[in-house]
């Protein structure tokens, strides 16, 4: 704890002038003994020796010393285990504080000031930001960060995890916002890049070095416990913390990179070069980019490919969400590819499907020509399929239901009505309608229906039009012409014989 200054001078004062010990001075003034010393220590005086009391480690610290000096890291626990089976009797926290002073410090390293050319060298790393909410999912935000050693040029993008294909889009994009490619690429002991690690012996991930053979770069990861190899792209990291993450607003992930590239080509390339501070960083890579290996005529492939198995169910699930096929391929494995915005369901090299890519949780992404095609197959599925439906446009539909089978009423006339009724006015009116029929403890479609009209009344909306079209398309284009009504005037125009008045009694 630092004092106060006018404090600071007491001290001196007492011991200077006043001769007073640092027990005095420390009693006197309500300080502790080790604040005094400090003080007189920066003041440039030597630490004042105390009379060394006896204390119950003192036949004991040989042997600590000993054991400390072969196992540095050994836990005071186990150490004061040991020495009270040779006797100590002492308590373990003030053995705890006392070893404190005996544990052996290790050396501080001193580091080389690494320098390298133009072009030569990047570094890579992951940093995490927290977490994202989309919908019922919760999914981490992961910033992937690539540095050029020299120049320092930064590129950031993040991403919602960090798995491999992730990795390889965020590459991609590195280079080609940079042109080019350096020569050597530094990664951590991350498990995209390295699987396995004995001592030199080093088992790269295949996936990465079929990208370092693409793009024709070299992958070398740093050493263990070697941060500083790869201080560049950590200092990035935090500088992307400080200067572009902290109190920014952002709507979407797009919205947050979009961001993150302007920053990158805007605040982050204009700031003094740390290599040289006589020019930007924007300078510097412009000396650099020269020197980049070229790009190759095609990109690397980044899509997700994910072997899956179907149920009985006409779903894939891929990513935490169900994504539909054909009914026809149940049962079956299936490959997935998925792109950033796109998900395909193939069969052979086949394509059954392709739907917009969900980061949701628990969502059904559904093609409506899969589940027409299965619905008419099997008629008895209908009514469950407009349960579901209701359940995705409606959620209180399904309390609606539930409290309508508690007292007795047919649920699939109930469906039906209320099927009509998310036709006819689209589902938000829907849910509110079902919510205000269930406030008022009437769970009948009638009330809902009432609720609806009220609500479009309220808005002076014309009523809804529900016209049903036969099927068929011969019978929905058929002319229909109207019948002549001269023929029904012709016939209150004779009057009726006897014969004909008693064939009509």
């Amino acid at each position: 704890m630092t004092l106060p200054k006018d404090l600071e001078a007491k001290i001196l004062r007492y011991f200077h002038v006043e001769k007073w010990k640092v027990g005095t001075i420390a009693q006197q003034l309500g300080v502790h003994h080790g604040s005094v010393d400090r003080v007189l220590s920066q003041a440039g005086l030597p630490k004042a020796e105390r009379p060394h009391r006896a204390s119950l480690i003192d036949p004991y610290l040989g042997f600590v010393r000993q054991v400390l000096t072969q196992y540095p890291t050994l836990t005071a626990s186990r150490l004061y285990a040991m020495v009270c089976e040779r006797g100590y009797c002492g308590g373990e926290d003030h053995f705890r504080h006392l070893i404190a002073h005996h544990r052996p410090r290790p050396q501080p390293e001193a580091y080389l000031r690494l320098k390298t050319l133009p072009g030569e060298q990047g570094q890579v790393d992951w940093g995490h930001f927290g977490k994202i909410t989309i919908g019922r999912a919760e999914r981490a935000l992961m910033a992937f960060v690539m540095v050029l050693s020299f120049s320092r040029m930064i590129f950031l993008r993040f991403f919602l995890d960090a798995r491999m294909a992730s990795f390889l889009r965020a590459h991609e994009a590195a280079f080609c916002a940079w042109g080019g490619v350096p020569r050597v690429l530094l990664y951590d002991n991350l498990k995209s890049a390295v699987l396995e690690r004995q001592a030199e012996a080093i088992r790269f991930h295949p996936t990465l070095l079929e990208l370092a053979a693409h793009y024709r770069f070299e992958p070398r990861p740093v050493a263990v416990a070697r941060g500083n190899e790869k201080g560049r792209v950590e200092r990035a990291i935090r500088y992307v913390r400080d200067s572009f993450f902290a109190a920014r607003t952002w709507h979407d992930l797009d919205d947050l990179n979009a961001q993150a590239t302007a920053w990158c080509q805007g605040q982050a390339a204009d700031r003094a070069c740390p290599e040289d501070r006589s020019m930007s960083v924007r300078e510097a890579f412009e000396q650099e980019q020269p020197q980049l290996i070229a790009l190759p005529d095609n990109p690397f492939p980044t899509d997700e490919h994910e072997e899956v198995r179907v149920g009985k169910t006409p779903y894939v699930r891929f990513d935490c969400n169900d994504y539909s096929i054909p009914y026809t391929h149940v049962r079956r494995t299936l490959s997935v590819l998925a792109s950033p915005t796109e998900v395909r369901i193939l069969d052979a090299g086949e394509v059954l499907a392709s739907h917009p890519r969900s980061y949701d949780k628990g969502q059904q992404i559904e093609d409506e020509a899969h589940i027409a095609a299965l619905t008419a197959r099997k008629r008895q599925a209908r009514q469950h399929r407009g349960v579901d439906r209701l359940a995705q446009a409606a959620p209180s539909s399904r309390t609606l239901l539930a409290r309508a089978a508690e007292r007795g009423d047919n649920l699939g006339s109930i469906t039906a009505t209320l099927l009509r009724l998310l036709e006819r006015y689209g589902a938000a009116d829907l849910q509110a309608g079902i919510d205000e029929a269930l406030d008022r403890d009437v769970p009948h479609p009638n009330a809902v229906r009432l609720a609806l009209e009220r609500l479009r009344e309220q808005r002076h909306q014309p009523p809804p039009l529900a016209i049903a079209l036969p099927a068929d398309k011969r019978v929905r284009d058929l002319v229909v012409l109207p019948h002549r009504l001269d023929d029904y005037d012709q016939l209150q125009s004779h009057p009726q014989t006897d014969d004909e008045s008693a064939a009509d009694e």
